[in-house]
């Protein structure tokens, strides 16, 4: 898994009210292990006085390329050498228009031009300055520069405007530098994942469903996203946000998860079924609430289709098919069952795990899974962070011959 811990990152801050947020961003970097430098523009100094950024980085703020003190180093190349990646937040028209042209009138955007390192930018201005033809134009070649350009989120902006131009959260911000420096080992592949639980209604008030809440899935999204494939994910109802870079289809029932995978899977280079789909379904479901004065103290059920079984399937007739990895939620007996539905359901790599442990499984943060693949290889994973295990995952996944 790429880690910031000792990268050096370059964060370059421009001149809009979204500069404060920058100052938090250092506080995260710093706490995941980077080094942080952080490069001001002149305006930049107007919303956020360098010292904050020097308390929170630990280091001194650079804002001129002629700056009395270490000038013998030329600080815009030796920023440049030393940066593994320069974030750009908020970055403004006026630099994006900057970096697009190749400017060079101030440290900053020198010291782009000068990097060989990956940059990140991530827009931030009112609403219309944003969507003018002029940044649209301008931020199209950026990307062909090959830098990564993190798109702003909608929302009231300080001028009171609606719409997009709000600097993103950091957590999109963090996904997309470490999509830039990770390995892109999955660059080219197509990847579905599907995550979180499926709800089986009752009636209008009441549902089937289980503890699942998406967090392993969409982990296992974003570090497929990370590593450079193109991803959907298939979810179930979550509250975790969306992975950034990836598409997100949202369902409510097991019906509906099998309409949709059922729809993109011929087309995917690996499909990984993270979700807890319900394996039933009320055979009626009330169009009204029911009175407990009037319900039935049974309940008649309905078999929702296996989706992982049916591709296992599939996969057994094709020539050529998706990679499959299936999850295996067990209480007892977890290597044997998850052997057991490794054959059952034609799967290349299954994921076990206990959904017993407290600190594993449903709803918490960590796990603690044994990888087990086609050929009868078995790896028992430490705790981990869910992360993590979604980058062990990829890994055992990409030894296997597609």
């Amino acid at each position: 898994m790429t880690s910031l811990a000792d990268k050096e990152i370059l964060l370059g801050v421009c001149g809009g009210i979204a500069a404060y947020k920058a100052c938090d961003w250092t506080r995260a970097l710093r706490r995941e292990g980077a080094a942080v430098t952080v490069v001001m523009t002149e305006a930049a100094t107007r919303f956020v006085a360098p010292l904050t950024f020097a308390a929170l980085s630990g280091r001194r703020v650079c804002t001129s390329m002629f700056a009395a003190e270490e000038a013998e180093q030329i600080p815009h190349i030796s920023l440049a050498r030393q940066a593994d990646a320069v974030l750009i937040a908020p970055a403004t028209a006026q630099t994006i228009a900057r970096l697009a042209h190749g400017l060079a009138d101030d440290l900053l955007s020198t010291l782009v031009l000068a990097t060989t390192a990956k940059v990140v930018i991530c827009p931030a201005m009112n609403s219309q300055m944003y969507r003018h033809p002029a940044t649209q134009a301008n931020l199209a070649k950026l990307r062909e520069y090959g830098y990564t350009v993190v798109e702003p989120a909608c929302g009231t902006m300080a001028c009171g405007e609606e719409g997009p131009g709000r600097l993103v959260e950091w957590e999109e911000a963090h996904q997309a530098l470490l999509a830039a420096l990770s390995r892109q080992d999955l660059a080219g592949l197509e990847v579905l994942v599907t995550a979180g639980p499926t709800w089986e209604p009752l009636d209008p008030a009441r549902l089937l469903t289980n503890r699942a809440t998406g967090r392993m899935g969409y982990a296992v999204a974003a570090a497929a996203r990370q590593r450079g494939a193109k991803v959907t994910l298939i979810s179930g109802p979550s509250e975790l946000a969306a992975p950034w870079g990836v598409e997100v289809v949202r369902i409510t029932t097991a019906m509906e998860m099998h309409r949709e995978v059922m729809a993109r899977a011929k087309k995917m280079a690996v499909i990984v079924k993270a979700a807890a789909v319900a394996d039933f379904r009320p055979k009626i479901t009330a169009s009204s609430k029911t009175k407990k004065e009037k319900a039935a103290l049974t309940l008649a059920l309905a078999a929702n289709p296996d989706i992982l079984k049916e591709l296992g399937a599939m996969k057994k007739k094709a020539p050529r098919f998706p990679l499959l990895v299936g999850f295996a939620a067990e209480s007892e007996n977890l290597s044997a069952e998850a052997q057991r539905k490794l054959r059952d359901k034609n799967l290349d790599l299954i994921v076990a795990n206990d959904i017993t442990a407290t600190d594993a499984g449903f709803a918490a943060t960590t796990n603690r899974v044994i990888l087990i693949d086609r050929n009868g290889n078995e790896q028992e994973l430490p705790l981990l962070s869910k992360e993590e295990t979604a980058h062990r995952l990829w890994d055992a996944a990409l030894a296997l011959p597609h």
